[in-house]
């Protein structure tokens, strides 16, 4: 069940107008909540689209319901009907309106900490115990929550939103709509020691930075490298999931999505509308065509250069390959049992031929 805030009470009517459906029973029944159908309560809006879960909008106790508008009751239904093209697309659109409800926060808080050199837009949110260091510009309705270090001559674009925690190093460039979760390193410095003559390593400057383009979403606990040189680079809405490793001079190509515990070798380039599984390992220096996508714990050690490929294993390879030589794989017991018989029977043949 999600709470709205007090004052956040609609009518079916109202919901209806929004989602441009039609009402079926109380136009003026209340909800200020949100729930699963089969948790409904009185007072809250649910939602039917999986045909699964039909047997629960005969018993919700929820006030209004979305539904398709095709839907036919087979019994009495206590709920007001808002009927929808889409009800699943219609919920989530709805989703969405409580949510930037949720998240409107505006003001800076009497415990953030801003540079007298740097500026923000109008309508912004800055958290209490947020420190925004020189030189910094922030956008328009930027909501940055408290615990946030913002670096010297970082730039946060309009409509941004970064959670608790985040750590945000200098000079990095954060775009319009973007998301950062809680505990986030933006601009933390990329992995480089040279080898010295005492047989250990020295500390390579990285003075570079990290630029993050528009409507990208980073996950929680994410690391993304500034670059030793340059920039480490994360193009238009590039998604990436929680526990998230991006190295040094990284480049990410628009649109692609990348999930949880992958981690990317400094200097590689990933193409555009890729689509990256969780606990994959990528070397530095490599270049991955667009369009590829890559299975859940696969190693890449290789440039990728044929677009759209699927590919799977450690190190991958095709993935029609790949479940072929798979379903070999779980043969071999069976195989090596064929061949020690296979080579009893020629020892035997051989022995009678001798004698």
């Amino acid at each position: 069940m999600l709470p709205l805030q007090a004052d956040m009470e609609f009518t079916a009517k109202q919901i209806a107008e929004l989602l441009q459906g039609t009402v079926d029973g109380n136009a003026e029944a209340k909800v200020s909540r949100l729930s699963k159908i089969e948790e409904g309560t009185e007072g809250s809006l649910t939602f039917l689209a999986n045909p699964a879960y039909t047997q629960f909008i005969y018993t919700t106790n929820a006030s209004v319901a979305i539904v398709n508008s095709d839907f036919v009751a087979e019994k009495e239904i206590s709920a007001t009907l808002v009927r929808v093209e889409n009800a699943y697309a219609s919920f989530a659109k709805l989703l969405e309106v409580y949510n930037t409800i949720q998240r409107n926060k505006v003001g800076i808080d009497s415990h953030a900490f801003i540079e007298s050199s740097s500026t923000y837009g109008k309508d912004v949110y800055i958290g209490a115990f947020t420190y925004v260091g020189k030189n910094v510009t922030i956008g328009d309705r930027a909501k940055i929550y408290p615990n946030v270090y913002i670096g010297d001559n970082c730039t946060i674009g309009n409509d941004t939103t970064i959670f608790p925690g985040t750590q945000i190093y200098s000079d990095c460039v954060i775009g319009n709509h973007v998301t950062l979760h809680a505990g986030c390193v933006i601009g933390a410095d990329g992995f480089g020691f040279q080898p010295n003559s005492e047989n250990n390593y020295q500390k390579v400057a990285q003075i570079g930075n990290v630029i993050i383009e528009d409507h990208v979403d980073v996950g929680a606990n994410s690391s993304i490298d500034r670059a030793t040189l340059g920039s480490t680079i994360i193009r238009k809405g590039v998604k990436l999931d929680n526990l998230i490793q991006i190295a040094h001079n990284v480049e990410i190509g628009e649109n692609t999505v990348i999930a949880a515990q992958t981690g990317v070798a400094g200097s590689t380039k990933i193409g555009k509308n890729c689509m990256i599984g969780g606990q994959v390992g990528i070397v530095g220096h490599l270049t991955i065509a667009d369009g590829t996508k890559i299975a859940a714990q696969s190693g890449i050690g290789s440039n990728i250069t044929k677009p759209n490929e699927i590919l799977q294993g450690s190190p991958a390879f095709g993935i029609g390959d790949y479940k072929r030589t798979y379903v070999v794989f779980r043969k071999l017991p069976d195989l090596e049992r064929k061949i020690q018989d296979l080579e009893k029977t020629i020892a035997s043949l051989r022995d009678k031929a001798s004698s």
